[in-house]
């Protein structure tokens, strides 16, 4: 049993036969020194009652959005910060195709709604309503936001009938939260630094060269690693992004003031370069607006290559260097060849010729190649779960 205390545990208790099983996450959380607090749904109060749930998590319960005495407080919003990890158990297939769709017309929606913590959901229904195509897909889109599914299992039904569909086990809930803390608590000891966004070159003090980097990918990156319990540091270009809370956040611009910061930022446990850094820098800058011509031209001369200094750097290498590859043709080819030149551990590309991943999209497909001779693609995904994806591969590795 892991000790829990001080961990703040926001349960969202919807309306099933299931609900019953909630009291024992409560008790089973309580016990291993859990703070619980409790939303009941409308529906949930018909099969469990505040007095009982209450008794057990000895907080008051939380029930509607629009209680006067309360209405001060904005719980939507204090829930949702005071908590360390919401789970909803049992969520039905109501509130799934309502989360799925962004709704937020009760208490419990608007706080899974305004959150940014980890959100588990524990689903619970009759076998043909959890087969359902309009279930599936709502639970996909689901996954895509980032909620983690726990469940459901395969037994037999209130109703009657067999098949999965059955709400898991309290203990089994329980375990999946303790495993989420215990990664946490156990990858405190990592550092990571991630690069984001675009570099720009100026030609004069109006003009520059950059790309077309969102630095949503490495953003995402950035937040998993915070998730997970890295301290984190995020280098970014200038981008149309928010700062990432709970993250050291540090802006540059040019590829030389990238370098210099990610230099004064090691050494790290984990280094991911994100950033669609500029090759090529311009020779002759100009200190004052160049005027209007008929044509102009360029002299470019190759720009600092981060990647290729800090993976080749002898005391401020990271454990595992991590360089990405955006191709338009001869993926494999192209990626195998920079991460023999780069000098890194793995090298993540992706196809941005495929206009709907990449660049100006919330979705990405990525191939991972090895260092020691191996690859793999991931399916096309929200980019919030391929970086998910990749600390999950990271964590396994430092481990």
């Amino acid at each position: 049993m892991i000790n829990l205390s001080n961990k703040k545990i926001l349960l969202i208790i919807c309306g099933g036969i299931s609900a019953y099983k909630s009291l024992e996450i409560i008790r089973g959380l309580k016990k291993r020194g859990a703070q619980v607090k409790t939303i009941l749904t409308k529906s949930a109060k018909k099969f469990v009652t505040p007095l009982s749930v209450s008794s057990l998590s000895q907080e008051k319960i939380y029930e509607d959005m629009f209680d006067i005495e309360n209405e001060s407080e904005m719980d939507h919003i204090s829930l949702s910060r005071w908590a360390d990890l919401i789970l909803i158990a049992p969520i039905t297939a109501n509130t799934i195709s309502k989360l799925s769709f962004g709704l937020a017309d009760d208490l419990a929606s608007t706080v899974v709604l305004a959150s940014n913590k980890e959100i588990y959901l524990a689903p619970a229904m009759n076998v043909r309503m959890w087969e359902h195509s309009s279930t599936k897909e709502n639970l996909k889109k689901l996954i895509n936001f980032g909620y983690k599914i726990i469940g459901p299992d395969i037994g037999d039904m209130a109703c009657g009938e067999f098949g999965r569909g059955k709400m898991t086990e309290p203990n089994e809930i329980i375990r999946e939260i303790e495993i989420y803390f215990n990664n946490k608590k156990k990858n405190n000891k990592f550092k990571a630094l991630i690069t984001a966004g675009p570099t720009r070159e100026y030609i004069d003090p109006v003009r520059f060269i950059t790309n077309r980097s969102s630095g949503k990918q490495g953003y995402e990156i950035a937040k998993s690693f915070r998730d997970n319990g890295f301290e984190t540091t995020l280098i970014s270009g200038i981008t149309n992004l928010d700062p990432v809370p709970g993250v050291k956040f540090i802006k540059v611009d040019t590829a030389r003031e990238m370098f210099n910061e990610t230099i004064n930022n090691l050494p790290a446990d984990v280094a991911v370069f994100s950033a669609a850094v500029s090759d090529y820098k311009v020779k002759n800058y100009k200190n004052e607006k160049i005027k209007k011509k008929e044509s102009m031209t360029l002299d470019l001369e190759k720009n600092v290559d981060i990647l290729a200094n800090v993976s080749k750097h002898n005391s401020l290498r990271p454990k595992l260097t991590i360089g990405f590859a955006a191709e338009t043709s001869d993926l494999v080819k192209n990626s195998l060849k920079k991460l023999e030149e780069k000098s890194c551990d793995w090298i993540i590309a992706n196809d941005v010729s495929d206009k709907s991943i990449g660049f100006d999209s919330e979705d990405n497909q990525v191939s991972i190649f090895y260092k020691n001779n191996t690859n793999e693609t991931l399916d096309k995904m929200n980019k919030s779960l391929i970086a998910k994806e990749l600390v999950y591969r990271v964590i396994n590795k430092l481990n």
